[in-house]
């Protein structure tokens, strides 16, 4: 009876090994990253002063969402501090910093369940970065902020300095690689150029990916006259209306710091386009266009936003154009235009490409001009567009002014680029978390296994095997899309023999390769392959 018990025992024992949660790879060597997000990108939570410090996420959320924006979010820029101050007195707007920072920007509502991919930020990138060895605390931080505020602001560069010194710290004293991801990119160049020596001292690389470093014209020229969404298609009905936004981004610093830079020499200069309707001197109309450049707009944005207002706590507050953040967002173009890169940093740019990103902005027609400019708030803007990555033109992205180890052009949306598995290749490389010594983001970027089959059968005193692989290959270079309808496939073949001896038996194998042309710096590879050899 002992006997069965202690194999009863032992099954069990063995069972639970079976079904034991696998331990994470972990790679020691590994030198630690921190991840910085863009505009929106982290949680914001609302504490109650009054209440006991109670918290209340008030970024992301989808039940309340528009009314807490209002009554939470809303906020009056100080110019004597650079801060936008909530205008509700009892409420403070913190960022958690829960799983060393990685909480707030990994999934920006972590109760929502269906269509939870829509509020992902660097979740994947998060765990695709476990998978190579990264560990929470160890190797791997977050850095999330108040987006709402200046990318210069200094009591979130002094968060930044801190949490460096504690990512260094908790890592043994490895420097640390930045991965920054779009307006993080001018937050981090804000506090390069102002504290380079900190940066010198804890950072070892900078990953900047889909940086505005000129701005992202057409994004906020639409921004300031009709607000923005953050979702699309049927999540808008659960979120923050663009009417709340507008209010909310119009008091924001780091909005107008995303506005075009007016002393970058662009290909085509963005403008703001508006058909207007106007009288000449003996009282006839005539319909006109009208094109301001970016310094020309800002009349624009000031009389559009005239007569702007929002009704806080039964008051009725103006929101016009804000001229003192203009001021404190041009200061901000300096101290950007001051970065450098200082010695021992090694700085690399990624941008996305490939997708029509707006850049000038047009409002009314011909057939319907604009009467008076306050009616531009509730115009539907049409977009001339450029190529990008759908909200930052990849002229914009490239133009760092740093000097930078490489710049790569991937194509992807914006945000969806933190997930897109060409950028991960590009990363692992350069974090070094492979070890393939010929693989060059510049030219080639990636390769990705699509497919692979195998079969053996034995007949006759041979052995036959039959494979099958497919990748899909990805590269910079961009196909004339109107030669690729008589563009054919490319096939070519080889064949192989072993003579026999003493060791081996003889074998043949014979493959074919098919190459097909899809486009956009893609092809799809076919490798067909079958051997023959004698069952030893």
């Amino acid at each position: 009876m002992a006997m069965l018990l202690e194999d009863i025992v032992r099954s069990v024992e063995l069972w639970l090994n079976l079904i034991k949660k696998p331990q994470p790879y972990v790679d020691p060597s590994l030198d630690p990253v921190l991840l910085v997000p863009g505009i929106a990108g982290s949680i914001l939570k609302a504490v109650d002063k009054d209440n006991g410090g109670k918290e209340e996420r008030v970024w992301v959320r989808i039940l309340a969402a528009d009314y807490t924006c209002r009554t939470k979010l809303w906020s009056r820029f100080d110019p004597q501090t650079g801060r936008s101050v909530t205008l509700d007195p009892k409420t403070n707007i913190v960022v958690p910093d829960d799983r060393y920072g990685l909480h707030a920007i990994d999934v920006l509502d972590p109760d929502m369940v269906i269509g939870r991919d829509c509020v992902y930020y660097f979740h994947d990138m998060i765990v695709e970065m476990i998978k190579w060895g990264f560990q929470e605390g160890k190797t791997l931080f977050g850095f999330g902020y108040d987006f709402r505020q200046s990318n210069r602001l200094p009591e979130t560069l002094e968060c930044l300095a801190k949490k460096l010194e504690s990512v260094y710290k908790a890592s043994g004293g490895k420097k640390i690689n930045i991965i920054s991801h779009s307006m993080g990119g001018l937050l981090v160049k804000c506090f390069m150029s102002l504290h380079s020596d900190i940066f010198e001292k804890y950072v070892k690389n900078w990953i900047a990916i889909a940086a505005p470093f000129r701005g992202a014209p057409g994004f906020v020229t639409s921004t300031f006259l009709n607000g923005m969404s953050f979702v699309e298609g049927w999540e808008q009905n659960f979120f923050i209306s663009k009417w709340s936004m507008h209010q909310l981004l119009i008091e924001c610093p780091s909005i107008y710091e995303l506005m075009a830079c007016p002393h970058f020499h662009w290909q085509h200069v963005p403008v703001l386009e508006i058909w207007r309707e106007k009288k000449d001197n003996d009282g006839n109309s005539q319909i006109i266009l009208e094109s301001y450049p970016p310094e020309e707009s800002i009349q624009v944005f000031k009389d559009a936003l005239s007569s702007n207002t929002v009704i806080y706590d039964e008051e009725d507050l103006p929101l016009p154009f804000n001229f003192d953040i203009l001021k404190w967002a041009d200061e901000t173009q300096n101290v950007l235009s001051r970065a450098k890169v200082p010695p021992g940093v090694r700085f690399y740019n990624i941008y996305g490409v490939n997708l029509e990103t707006p850049h000038s902005v047009c409002y009314g027609s011909s057939e319907v001009p604009v009467t008076d400019l306050p009616e531009l708030q509730f115009c539907e803007p049409k977009y001339i567009s450029v190529n990008g990555d759908g909200t930052v033109p990849a002229e914009s992205a490239k133009a760092d002014g740093l000097n930078a180890e490489a710049r790569v052009g991937v194509p992807g949306e914006h945000r969806g680029i933190l997930s897109d598995h060409h950028l991960f290749r590009i990363l692992k490389h350069w974090l070094k978390a492979d070890s393939d010594p010929f693989y060059n983001p510049i030219n080639d970027y990636v390769i990705l296994p699509t497919a692979f089959e195998m079969e053996r059968h034995k007949e006759n005193g041979f052995q036959f095997t039959s494979l099958k692989e497919e990748w899909e290959i990805i590269s910079e270079e961009e196909d004339d899309h109107d030669n690729m309808v008589d563009r054919k496939p490319s096939v070519s073949s080889i064949c192989v023999s072993q003579t026999g001896d003493d060791r081996s038996s003889p074998a043949e194998a014979c493959a074919t390769v098919t190459v097909h042309p899809h486009g956009e710096g893609k092809q799809h590879v076919e490798l067909n392959a079958v051997s023959v050899s004698v069952d030893a």
